[in-house]
Parts: structure tokens; C-alpha cells; sequence
């Protein structure tokens, strides 16, 4: 138990370090994610966005890990996929244990709902969000995963704007098309070169 108070708490300097100020609510929602499930902020396993969680495809992947995951199964969906037109779905299914039947998860990318910056690799966006929605039900992770997160055709260009963006809707961030949201993460994205989300 110690331990567990000492790593919440080191995760905690971590997140007001980096994100300033933190809500009760986000607080105890960290305190939550790193005691029931070992997540850590300082290892880029969480991000603190517009006032909520959001977990991450390593953060998710480390928990199957811990967890000894019997595997994960991934397969294209050919019929609502479409290549020319850089659409894909793809099925992913989390088998806890051999003797499993296993969780289902669906991920679909395409040009409209991912950023600019990482525009032609929507396949592999597809599959990691699929991926992600399968762990997260598996485990019965109520966060949202940053991967899944939907993005404008015109994010690049959002995140360099100087308009004043509007308000939270208090959705947690879900809203695909928030535009605070998406410019934190493309600019998230930006600052991190060569190495992807996804």
C-alpha cells in the first residue's frame, strides 16, 4: 500500500509539473488509474487533456503485459474498408486468458479523422484503435485512449492559429471535433518529431 501512496503521489508532482493545476476529480481519477491499474503519467501511459484522462496505446499495452494477456488477435474488416480512398476498419480481440472468448474492439481511420502529420498511415491508426477499444474493454478502462480520438482535415493548420478557442463543453474532451483539443494534440504530436502517437 505504501507503495502504491508513493507512486501515486510521484505521478501527481509529475502531472502538476506538467500540467498545472489539477481538479479533485482529476486527481482522484489518477489516483484511481495508477493504484487499480499501474498506469503512470511519467511514462507518457497517461495524458491530462482539456480537464480529463486520456490513456495511451503504450499505457494500455503495458497493462497487458503486467497482466500476462494470453494475446491479441487483429484482423481487417475488407468490407467496410477502403484503401484508395484511405479507409480502413480493423477487429482487434483481447483474450485475457487462453481459456477466453475473448473482447471485441473496432477501429476505423481515415483522411477526415486523423491529423495531418501522420496522413497515409491510417491503416496502422486503425488497427491501433481498434486495438485500444479492445484492451479497454477487456480490462474495463473507462478512459478514452488518445489514439481513438477523432481529428480535423485541417488540424495542422488549427494548432497555428492565433483565434481564441472556445470554451470546454464539459464532455472530457470526447468531442471529436473540439477545437482546443485537437490543436493541444497535433501540437503534442508536433513536439514529439519522428516518434508517433500510433
Amino acid at each position: 500500500m505504501k507503495g502504491n501512496n508513493r507512486t501515486f503521489r510521484s505521478n501527481l508532482r509529475f502531472a502538476r509539473t506538467k500540467w498545472g493545476h489539477l481538479l479533485p476529480l482529476a486527481v482522484k481519477a489518477l489516483k484511481d488509474m495508477v493504484e487499480s491499474y499501474g498506469f503512470s503519467a511519467l511514462l507518457g501511459e497517461l495524458l491530462y487533456l482539456e480537464g480529463g484522462w486520456y490513456v495511451t496505446h503504450s499505457g494500455l499495452l503495458g497493462l497487458a503485459k503486467r497482466t500476462h494477456c494470453a494475446g491479441i488477435q487483429v484482423e481487417p474488416v475488407p468490407e467496410f474498408s477502403d484503401a484508395l480512398a484511405g479507409r480502413y476498419v480493423f477487429k482487434a480481440i483481447v483474450f485475457k486468458t487462453y481459456q477466453s472468448r475473448g473482447f471485441v474492439g473496432y477501429g476505423d481511420a481515415d483522411p477526415s479523422n486523423v491529423s495531418s502529420l501522420v496522413r497515409g498511415a491510417e491503416m496502422r491508426i486503425a488497427e491501433t484503435r481498434a486495438v485500444n477499444r479492445a484492451l479497454r474493454k477487456a480490462y474495463g478502462i473507462g478512459l478514452c485512449s488518445v489514439e481513438e480520438l477523432g481529428w480535423s482535415h485541417n488540424c495542422s493548420s488549427a494548432s497555428q492559429s492565433n483565434q481564441k478557442a472556445p470554451a470546454s463543453n464539459g464532455n472530457n474532451g470526447h468531442h471529436s471535433g473540439h477545437p482546443r483539443l485537437r490543436d493541444r494534440l497535433c501540437l503534442l504530436i508536433a513536439n514529439i518529431g519522428s516518434t508517433p502517437l500510433w
